[in-house]
């Protein structure tokens, strides 16, 4: 009887299915390390992102180390109540390197937001650098909010003002402090240094003709001027000038940005007219400002109003700028505070007045 040679078929299947197996077993155990080193790798890198939160709050109306955080000088001050708070976001900084957890949970949080980092420390910028560049923001935006303040309180912030008359002067006894130069000679005089200049021209010696007006009455002086003791081919006449309120605004803690000038130039206002145009509220805002009262866009805005209302404790009114509202509208706290569109400093007065008055229905709502 002949015999079958070679290996038996069944054993020969049973040890590829072997094979199989043991590849497979290989090539998930492979893949399982791979991809735990991709996760872990994937958790470790820093990402190229910075995330905003809601930062503090000042309340403009209020102190700093003991002083008003706005001082005001040569106008008569009201008294105040309520708050006018400035808001703010939280950036992190240019040199934290968040990790992909990070980035995820500040994605899905409501209250924060993930942007890529260029966008707000551009590369060729230090740190030092832009925290310099947001502190020149905050004096800029201090100084245009003076000039709108001042404005919509009815005083001119460009008026030339006699701050002081050197006694023994030429125009001791003529001019007094507070006197508004309007015209040297004829000339009309629009800034501190046009009037310096005009008088310094004056021969020494000569008469110097000036229009002043000294509360609602226009006067024509002449003063005889006399050679400045700097330079004797220029003539003076012995008096200080500048604006005629001083504001000086010294906050208690260290913010930048362009984003406050709403806010200051309302607590200006505020200090220098009768009445609280907060009514004692816990009123907040943002927005920046340019000389003519307009109000403009921010960035952060649904950071600054979780910020602005802390569980109820904060704000119950927010003015936001006109064109951040229809984002601000979509905020979770849209139903618990009046977000109040603005466009102007005298809108957001006249709000503040609507307010006071109970007439809601006078109020530009976003969200509404």
């Amino acid at each position: 009887m002949a015999r079958r040679v070679g290996p038996l078929p069944v054993r020969r299947r049973r040890g590829d299915i072997i094979d199989a197996m043991s590849r497979r077993t290989t090539s998930l155990v492979v893949s399982g390390v791979l991809l735990v080193m991709l996760v872990v790798v994937a958790f470790s890198i820093p990402m190229p992102y910075v995330v905003e939160s809601p930062g503090i709050t000042e309340n403009t109306l209020g102190e700093s180390n003991g002083k008003p955080v706005i001082e005001i000088e040569g106008a008569k001050i009201y008294p105040v109540n309520g708050h006018l708070e400035l808001t703010t976001v939280s950036v992190s900084r240019q040199d934290y390197e968040p990790r992909l957890p990070d980035v995820l949970a500040a994605w899905i949080a409501d209250d924060q937001i993930v942007l890529p980092r260029d966008v707000v420390y551009p590369p060729e910028k230090s740190t030092k650098e832009v925290d310099q560049e947001n502190q020149a923001q905050m004096v800029d935006s201090q100084s245009t909010a003076v000039v709108a303040g001042l404005t919509q309180a009815g005083i001119d912030p460009y008026a030339v003002t006699v701050k002081q008359v050197e006694p023994g002067a030429p125009a001791a006894g003529k001019l007094t402090a507070s006197d508004e130069i309007l015209s040297v000679d004829g000339r009309e005089i629009d800034s501190t240094e046009a009037a310096v200049k005009a008088i310094s021209a004056v021969d020494p010696g000569a008469p110097v003709s000036l229009q002043v007006r000294r509360g609602d009455e226009s006067l024509t002086v002449e003063v005889t001027t006399e050679p400045s003791p700097d330079d004797s081919s220029k003539a003076r006449i012995g008096i200080s000038l500048g604006p005629p309120v001083d504001v000086n605004i010294k906050l208690a803690q260290d913010i930048g940005g362009p984003s406050a000038g709403l806010v200051f130039s309302l607590a200006i206002y505020d200090l220098l007219t009768p009445g609280s145009l907060t009514g004692g509220r816990f009123v907040a805002g943002t927005g920046t400002i340019d000389a003519e009262g307009h109000v403009g866009p921010i960035g952060g805005i649904q950071q600054k109003i979780v910020g602005s209302y802390d569980d109820g404790r904060g704000a119950s009114v927010f003015l936001v700028p006109a064109d951040n509202c229809e984002e601000a509208g979509g905020s979770d706290l849209a139903d618990e505070l009046l977000l109040v569109k603005v466009a102007t400093v005298s809108e957001a007065v006249e709000a503040l007045a609507a307010i006071e008055a109970g007439d809601e229905a006078a109020l530009t709502l976003c969200g509404s």
